[in-house]
């Protein structure tokens, strides 16, 4: 895929305008599940952080909008989303390394590094589940091509002892997820995400924890949206979303520091 030119992107604001993102008018773009993902994560200043499959920044950067002088490392497949994270990076005045590999394939000093956290965003849909996109680079992020087992291996052997891996995925990927991280990761953690009070969740975001000893922990659902249904024309979400979608507030989900 070659590098996107100015007139093929979009500059969008995350966080209420303290992250602005370069994003490709068709392709993948970014919503919420991303800031989101970076919103569950306890990272510390001066702690660090890889994010495996890193497209154009979203995660990792909002991240960085609320706990600065983390130590941050992208890791992006495609070359043009590489470049607009980079890109995104300096518009946002953050240090952000993007490294362009194949996450099953890292290179050698990655591969010899350590991370306090490591994040994930990977393809929701397993070869053939969805409708292909006709733009190859939303194909790539939408479809999987490498299975989850692996995205959970390659975490694992990348985060320190007791690091932290936070991963969101549809809800019926669950049981592939728990099942990757058996022997792996422990202290598994999950909160589910449901568009209102009554509905399935339709999106998970695991916390797990390297050399971990607590039990399983299901957390209440996160609810999305006020009331029942779609009442008017405009944003309906709960006070504790607004909260991390336009202030970058924590996500208040998961327990606090467990074994």
């Amino acid at each position: 895929m070659s590098l996107f030119s100015d007139n093929e992107l979009t500059l969008n604001e995350f966080l209420g305008g303290r992250v602005r993102l370069w994003q490709p008018k068709t392709g993948y773009r970014a919503g919420v599940d991303p800031v989101l993902l970076a919103a569950s994560v306890p990272a510390l200043k001066g702690q660090s952080v890889l994010e495996l499959g890193c497209g154009a920044g979203a995660a990792i950067l909002c991240l960085l909008a609320r706990v600065p002088q983390l130590q941050a490392t992208g890791v992006e497949l495609q070359p043009a989303y590489a470049e607009l994270a980079r890109r995104n990076a300096t518009q946002n005045a953050m240090d952000l390394s993007v490294v362009e590999a194949d996450l099953s394939a890292l290179p050698r000093d990655l591969k010899q590094a350590q991370f306090d956290h490591v994040i994930a965003n990977p393809p929701y849909y397993k070869p053939g589940a969805h409708s292909p996109s006709t733009d190859p680079g939303r194909q790539i992020a939408l479809g999987e091509n490498t299975p989850l087992t692996e995205w959970i291996d390659v975490a694992a052997r990348r985060l320190a002892p007791r690091g932290y891996l936070h991963m969101i995925q549809k809800a019926d990927r669950l049981p592939d997820i728990l099942a990757a991280c058996s022997g792996r990761l422990g202290s598994a953690e999950v909160l589910p995400l449901s568009a209102r009070v009554g509905r399935l969740a339709e999106l998970v975001i695991l916390r797990a924890r390297k050399g971990g000893r607590a039990s399983f922990r299901l957390q209440s659902p996160l609810i999305m949206h006020q009331g029942d249904r779609h009442l008017k024309d405009g944003e309906s979400y709960t006070p504790e979303v607004s909260a991390v979608l336009r202030d970058g507030a924590a996500l208040a989900g998961f327990a606090s520091d467990r074994q």
